[in-house]
């Protein structure tokens, strides 16, 4: 790549990073949380333990937004005279889009919503969202001689498996419900979410067989939009 393409690609881009900044006055949200985990797992008689969480999202507009999520937590479940316990921790880059994407606001400046209807307001916030990570586990485990047939388990006794990294697929649904408003979105936001994530080995409660295992984290926490526009 020649000099001249890499300045005209670099010089794009500044452009392109400093009008979004000057059309959104609040392009930043910080957020934490705390909620409820259960497993889907080979251990199927799920408890459900705590779990915090901490993210960052930047608003590539007032809808769609891509961030960062650390997640805190435990899982714990047991079956037929086998138990486990999974102290873990997990993070993931994900993107989120809001109905307000597919919305007509009337009244709206630059596709961004105006004060108005709380109704609408909070409808435009309803978001789904994807993303990609890693899970690092520390399982404790107890497990009856069924489940460590042809497996390289212990049986009848408590044992363990430290700092096991997996890939992960989070999925999320929620809604950003709005106290403190302003032209450009919410400054201040309770924030309701459903995160379903998916792994792509079998390992989240010392059993191994053929089917991946999942959980999932009902949150509740607040967000807090950054650079006010002066």
């Amino acid at each position: 790549m020649s000099k001249k393409l890499l300045f005209i690609l670099v010089g794009a881009f500044c452009l392109t990073a400093g009008s979004a900044t000057a059309q959104f006055s609040r392009p930043i949200s910080i957020g934490a949380g705390a909620g409820a985990t259960f497993s889907m797992v080979d251990l199927k008689n799920s408890t459900s333990k705590v779990a915090f969480y901490g993210e960052a999202d930047y608003l590539v507009n007032p809808f769609i937004s891509i961030g960062i999520h650390g997640e805190k937590g435990g899982l714990k479940g047991e079956a037929e005279k086998s138990t486990f316990e999974n102290s873990y921790f997990a993070g993931n880059v994900n993107g989120k889009i809001r109905l307000g994407q597919f919305m007509n606001q009337s009244g709206s400046d630059n596709g961004q919503m105006k004060q108005g209807n709380i109704f609408s307001r909070l409808v435009s916030n309803v978001y789904v969202g994807a993303g990609a990570g890693f899970i690092k586990n520390n399982i404790e485990y107890d497990l009856a001689t069924k489940y460590v047939n042809g497996i390289k388990r212990l049986g009848g006794k408590i044992a363990s498996e430290k700092n096991q990294m997996n890939f992960i697929v989070p999925l999320n649904i929620g809604v950003d419900i709005p106290f403190v408003n302003s032209l450009y979105g919410p400054k201040l936001a309770i924030n309701i979410n459903y995160q379903h994530t998916i792994t792509a080995t079998d390992n989240l409660d010392g059993v191994i067989n053929n089917k991946n295992d999942q959980y999932g984290l009902l949150s509740l926490g607040v967000k807090y939009a950054l650079f006010d526009r002066k």
